[in-house]
């Protein structure tokens, strides 16, 4: 049976028709599965790029500590305390090290914390740079001094008796002086038991001791201590205990205080820092004063 024409014409068109849907849908799909894979690979792209910036930020923060502990390696002191604070200092940045070593690049507080850390620790060493340079100069000082009144007396013969017992008096002073003197100084962490600690979250008070030392030359009475803490940010620790002082002139605030009778004999001082809060993690500071001058410094570290 011959097919009519027009029936052929219409049956061609339809069987057109049906293989052409599935092409263009084919070719969608396939559009669309390559845009997909391009944005696939723009991401994963990106992600390398900042991992690697990140690992480069870590890199330059490592290097930054090994300049440090370089620099606390090169500084040294004539002065026993602050050899010993020197040795603190340098546990702690290689402590740091260790740490910064142990981190992924990719952990940002923990990157930042060890750069707010590192930013302590280098401060501290401009101050302990600042205190060697201010205790050379006035060694220079004193002992120009003490040479130019040996000079005095050796030109002086007239009154070499009176003059000599001068020199023996101003060397008195250099090595004594009348400036009350401390030794001994530290910052430790208590937990509610009494028992001393350095875990930050059992600590719930921490004590400042001190030994006065013996000076003859030194006034005799009651003097009164004061003591400034300050916690790993720089915050000054108050209570309701916190008092003003003055030294030489210049206010400042006291995190607490304690009244002693110095009587030129040597005497142990302990202070108690109560009820300032919380304690953190870190390098808490200590500066012990009179109303005279600065007694010292130390520091403690909360783990």
């Amino acid at each position: 049976m011959t097919e009519d024409p027009l029936e052929r014409i219409e049956r061609e068109e339809r069987e057109r028709k049906e293989k052409k849907g599935p092409r263009t849908v084919m070719t969608a799909l396939a559009a669309v599965a390559a845009i997909l894979a391009l944005v696939l690979g723009y991401m994963l792209y990106q992600r390398s790029v900042l991992v690697k910036d990140l690992e480069s930020e870590k890199a330059e923060l490592a290097q930054q500590m090994v300049d440090l502990q370089n620099d606390f390696s090169t500084l040294n002191s004539d002065y026993e305390a602050i050899n010993h604070q020197l040795d603190t200092s340098r546990e702690q940045v290689a402590m740091l090290i260790e740490k910064l070593s142990k981190t992924e690049a990719t952990n940002r507080a923990k990157i930042r914390q060890y750069e707010k850390e590192l930013g302590t620790l280098r401060t501290i060493m401009k101050g302990y740079i600042v205190q060697i340079d201010s205790l050379n100069t006035l060694n220079k000082k004193l002992t120009a001094d003490a040479a130019a009144a040996r000079r005095e007396a050796a030109e002086s013969r007239r009154v070499s008796e009176e003059l000599t017992q001068q020199v023996e008096d101003l060397s008195s002073k250099v090595n004594a002086g009348k400036i009350l003197r401390s030794r001994a100084i530290s910052l430790v962490g208590h937990y509610s038991n009494d028992k001393a600690g350095d875990r930050h979250s059992r600590v719930r008070y921490m004590v400042a001791n001190l030994t006065l030392v013996e000076n003859s030359l030194a006034d005799q009475g009651p003097v009164r201590i004061y003591v400034r803490v300050k916690d790993p940010e720089g915050i000054l620790l108050m209570n309701n205990e916190s008092t003003e002082f003055t030294v030489n002139g210049v206010a400042m605030q006291a995190t607490a205080s304690r009244e002693v009778d110095y009587t030129g004999n040597e005497v142990d001082v302990s202070i108690y820092i109560n009820d300032t809060g919380e304690f953190v993690k870190g390098v808490y500071t200590l500066e012990v004063y009179t109303e005279k001058s600065l007694l010292g410094r130390a520091e403690c570290m909360l783990r």
